[in-house]
């Protein structure tokens, strides 16, 4: 294993300069401009994001449209194609950016990273690793929560999936942040290297067995700081909660999920959608106790004692549990991908999806072809 080096920061600075006029760091509002990302959507609803290019048209099978037509024009504008068809122009939000972007791993989806940035209390000025970056979707979130006085430092043991991650945060970002840094390794190797014991204010865990590394973790934080795991099983939590309580160093453990449910609201049709959000995966959060501090007993109804093998982890892995892997030769696909996006982002040059008859970059959940989640359920009432 080894370590992204220290000098990354300086490569996203000289990636930032060399951004001029025709290919400026995304804006987050005001007239689109050149490099900037526009989510346009067509007939029928379908969605195509766009990095706008002077020159550069987008193709699809119901017309041509020009970049050209877009810049200047303010956000939400609607403009015709070759072919008459309107689209509306938007920013895309980081909601929409997250659940389009190429992936490498499976993404902490947008309604899980509202509650890990809540319920682990992510401020400004913190200082919050992240172990398991996967794709960087959850990176995104924790990188605006931090802002710009903050610190995050994300550990990730796959080299590609930190490629694709760093690959898409500079895509939305227009730049590598300087206030990021990912560690290609294993936390439990590399975390006392990058941050010294009690400075770390949250750690947030998206790994298969999170236990391994809670001893480590509870070293690097702050009397009073928080961790929060994100799993997908039940036995999962049962396993790390349990593996908490037996430290001695954490309050009591909380466990929760979150299942969103949209709703149709037309005239007098007002009723929940067929369809919502169900379970993507459990959060536990607990918070490190001082150094010698006894948490009180609390009188509790008892249970029978679990029992873990090792043998569990095998169990929970995605293609046991019945998720597509991603293949090697398609996780190559997703780094090329998300490295593209990427240098139209930062104006870094090279030859676009335009120039090579491919006008847009995929815009809607499964385009990447990655697993759209396990969490999408149909609702009848």
């Amino acid at each position: 294993m080894s370590t992204v080096p220290e000098s990354q920061p300086t490569r996203a600075t000289s990636d930032q300069a060399s951004i001029d006029a025709t290919a400026t760091a995304p804006q987050p509002s005001g007239p689109f401009r050149v490099g900037d990302r526009a989510q346009l959507t067509g007939p029928k609803g379908k969605m195509h994001t766009v990095t706008l290019m002077p020159g550069k048209e987008l193709h699809t099978h119901n017309g041509v449209l020009a970049h050209d037509s877009l810049i200047g024009l303010p956000d939400g504008s609607v403009v015709t194609n070759s072919a008459g068809h309107e689209y509306l122009a938007l920013r895309p939000l980081l909601n929409d950016f997250v659940m389009s972007m190429p992936r490498g791993a499976a993404i902490v989806y947008p309604k899980d990273a509202a509650q890990i940035v809540a319920q682990a209390d992510i401020f400004p000025g913190a200082v919050v690793v992240e172990a398991g970056v996967g794709s960087g979707a959850l990176s995104l979130w924790l990188l605006r929560a931090v802002g710009p006085a903050g610190r995050l430092l994300s550990f990730e043991r796959r080299d590609e999936f930190a490629e694709v991650a760093e690959a898409n945060v500079s895509t939305f970002f227009g730049r590598v942040p300087e206030t990021w840094s990912v560690t290609v390794g294993d936390l439990v190797d590399q975390l006392p290297l990058a941050a010294p014991a009690g400075t770390v204010d949250r750690v947030v865990l998206d790994m298969l067995a999170p236990w391994e590394c809670i001893e480590v973790v509870a070293d690097a934080l702050k009397p009073g700081g928080v961790v929060l795991c994100y799993v997908a099983t039940a036995t999962q939590l049962s396993r790390v909660a349990e593996f908490i309580r037996s430290t001695g160093l954490f309050t009591e453990p909380i466990a929760s999920e979150t299942m969103v449910r949209g709703w149709h609201v037309q005239g007098l049709a007002v009723r929940p959608d067929h369809r919502m959000v169900a379970h993507t995966g459990f959060l536990i959060t607990a918070r490190r106790l001082a150094p010698g501090a006894v948490l009180p007993d609390v009188k509790r109804r008892k249970a029978k004692a679990p029992t873990y093998g090792d043998e569990d982890v095998e169990a929970w892995t995605p293609g046991a549990v019945g998720d597509r892997t991603i293949s090697d030769k398609n996780l190559r696909k997703r780094v090329r991908e998300a490295t593209q996006a990427a240098s139209w982002a930062t104006g870094d040059g090279g030859e676009t999806g335009q120039q090579r008859g491919v006008g847009d970059e995929p815009s809607q959940i499964g385009d990447s072809g990655a697993d759209a989640g396990p969490g999408t359920v149909d609702v009848i009432d």
